[in-house]
């Protein structure tokens, strides 16, 4: 039996919540759900009998119930249960942006016996209520943290139900497998014929594919979701602040022909190619008694650490200096690639560099003339879409469901293996029994509580 049945939420329970956010704006927009939504509308309006026709707008002054002044004319839009976003009766309450004003508001509806929403309250509503599943609901907080394009059309498709509609056949494949099973274990004259367990392995087979094919997206799709950390790093006044404002096309980073100009990493979010990238700009590498300069490089050495790919600046039109090994040296066991800058200058050798004791591509590139950025874009994307980036299609985007396909390509292997060497339909069961719950968890008919509160407890409040 669905958990979600045991969802504790009260029908007399009503929250609300700013779902805007905060600050100044043309329109902040407060929403109820629950039992007493229109009672307490009702009552910011001063209309005892308020009663508006469902999914229309209504034009009301709110006032403060306690003094009758007007606070502000606002739009009220009724979803009138089971016809709204969480299955219950939901009233938006479209103000004026006034931080001020909708703060005031938000603690006259709690005085009016409201309870403030946590986060992910509505969805969790509209997941106990029917409205959506577990999947749907993730793609509801993945919509709005989508930092691209190709992020947004993942979580809109998910959204719509196309992973669960995925799924769906492939549960029902098992259960078929699954009853006759079960009945040649109950009942003793009905044991299958060795030509059954050849066609149950045939499907199984087939079952454990289309898992594997589904999961295989992952990588793509948890690139077009969570994106990637890359730092520029080398010695200072090699170019990288020059390379930073190329890359993210906008004058972010201070530039001059002073060594050590940069003293603090800055970060910029730019898209390549449909994923998200953080890119970050460090202070350059090297040993400074500033005591300034000397907290940037503690930061350069952070970034490092915590990048999925360092991106090596060096100065192409000069050889090699100490600085430039050592850092070199710094990064020597990361992923990372080499930019060779300056390449724009008469004095720029490019095989100076090429060194057999680093692997690492090299790509000649100018901060000054542009040559060579759509070669380094290329190569940073590279080391992670080895086998091809995908963005189109259904993809997995979401780690939960990657580990939990995984987890049911392996009991069906198990299965497949045990009728293989002849075992009883019992222990067969098993394996089959845990890959139906493995996939009924990503959409949420067999998600224990725990895992909820920990899926919803990464919303935003007012969602």
């Amino acid at each position: 039996m669905c958990t979600l049945l045991f969802l504790v939420v009260s029908k007399t329970d009503t929250i609300v919540a700013l779902s805007t956010p905060t600050g100044r704006s043309g329109i902040g927009v407060i929403r109820l759900s629950g039992a007493r939504s229109l009672e307490i509308t009702s009552l910011l309006i001063g209309e005892e009998r308020f009663a508006p026709q469902a999914n229309r707008v209504t034009l009301k002054n709110i006032r403060d119930p306690k003094t009758d002044e007007i606070l502000d004319r606002a739009l009220i839009t009724f979803f009138k249960s089971p016809h709204s976003f969480t299955g219950e009766d939901v009233v938006e309450l479209s103000c004026h942006g006034s931080p001020v004003l909708l703060r005031q508001l938000v603690d006259i509806i709690l005085s009016l016996d409201a309870r403030a929403a946590g986060p992910g309250d509505f969805t969790l509503r509209a997941l106990s209520n029917g409205r959506l599943n577990l999947s749907q609901a993730e793609a509801v907080r993945d919509l709005i943290n989508a930092q691209t394009n190709a992020a947004l059309r993942q979580a809109a498709r998910q959204l719509g139900g196309e992973l669960s509609a995925r799924l769906q056949p492939i549960k029902d494949a098992l259960l078929d497998i699954i009853v006759p099973l079960e009945s040649s274990l109950e009942f003793v004259e009905d044991d299958l014929p060795e030509i059954a367990h050849e066609a149950v392995k045939g499907k199984l087979t087939a079952l454990r594919a289309e898992i594997e094919k589904l999961a295989a997206t992952f990588q793509s799709g948890r690139l077009l979701r969570d994106g990637l950390r890359i730092t520029l790093a080398g010695r200072p006044n090699v170019g990288k602040s020059s390379v930073f404002n190329e890359l993210v096309l906008a004058d972010r980073a201070i530039v001059t022909d002073i060594p050590g100009t940069t003293r603090d990493s800055l970060s910029e979010l730019i898209n390549l190619q449909g994923i998200p990238v953080l890119l970050t700009d460090t202070a350059g590498v090297r040993a400074s008694t500033d005591r300034i300069e000397t907290l940037g490089v503690e930061r350069t050495r952070r970034a490092m650490a915590d990048a999925d790919l360092i991106v090596l600046v060096l100065d192409g039109s000069q050889p090699l200096t100490s600085a430039d090994k050592e850092v070199m040296a710094e990064v020597a066991e990361s992923p990372h690639i080499i930019a060779l800058n300056k390449s724009d200058l008469g004095s720029f050798h490019l095989k100076d560099f090429e060194s057999p004791c680093d692997t690492s591509p090299v790509i000649a590139i100018s901060a000054k003339t542009g040559a060579g950025l759509d070669d380094l874009r290329a190569a940073i994307l590279k080391p992670f879409a080895a086998s091809g980036m995908q963005t189109t299609g259904l993809l997995i985007t979401d780690a939960r469901h990657f580990d939990l396909l995984r987890r049911a390509q392996q009991a069906i292997l198990s299965s497949n293996d045990l009728l293989k060497q002849h075992a009883t339909e019992e222990l067969v069961l098993v394996g089959l029994y845990n890959a139906l719950r493995f996939l009924g968890e990503i959409t949420g008919e067999t998600t224990s509580e725990d895992v909820l509160s920990q899926i919803f407890a990464t919303f935003c409040i007012g969602k």
